[in-house]
């Protein structure tokens, strides 16, 4: 039988080293974060682009946030 502890300990840590690996290690195909991924396919897709006027970085924050985070504004 396995003590609560010692699966305490280890779920933990196989939950921790998920999300270290697919949130805060940037992909090796392109550098991204996934955030850095969302941010830039929002400017694509509202066509902020490096030919257009300067915009604020709230609009496309905004954006990713109500549109593309999987927790919404509270995280």
């Amino acid at each position: 039988m396995v003590s609560i502890a010692d699966e305490m300990k280890s779920s933990y840590l196989d939950y921790a080293m998920s999300v270290i690996v697919s949130r805060a290690i940037p992909d090796l195909r392109d550098g991204l974060k996934p955030v850095h991924r969302r941010i830039l396919y929002a400017m694509h897709e509202t066509g902020n682009t490096h030919e257009k006027p300067y915009r604020k970085s709230a609009r496309p924050v905004g954006d990713v946030m109500g549109k593309y985070h999987p927790h919404g504004d509270s995280a």
